[in-house]
């Protein structure tokens, strides 16, 4: 499986971020940056995650701190919404 990478340094350049901020989402744990020839990358799944992070950092300025308690619980809710359903799925086959 083939791997599609973004360029942090074009990242920054296109959206007007600095890569400190970027740092430290990955020193948070919340993206995973991946050097390559002295380039700093991120995979193409996180992408969606750096533009939310960018623009509660940016736009509303939240901290990396407030960042990481927003997408934890975020993710938490993600993960009952899933479960409600499986367990609805799970009712209707036994009503059947």
């Amino acid at each position: 499986m083939e791997r599609t990478l973004i360029k942090l340094s074009d990242y920054c350049l296109s959206r007007k971020a600095e890569i400190t901020f970027i740092d430290t989402l990955n020193e948070y744990g919340l993206l995973h940056i991946i050097i390559e020839q002295e380039e700093k990358y991120i995979e193409e799944d996180q992408l969606k995650d750096l533009e939310r992070f960018s623009n509660w950092y940016y736009d509303l300025d939240v901290n990396p701190a407030g960042i990481e308690v927003a997408h934890h619980l975020i993710q938490k809710v993600e993960e009952l919404q899933n479960e409600l359903y499986r367990l609805k799925n799970q009712l209707k086959s036994w009503d059947s």
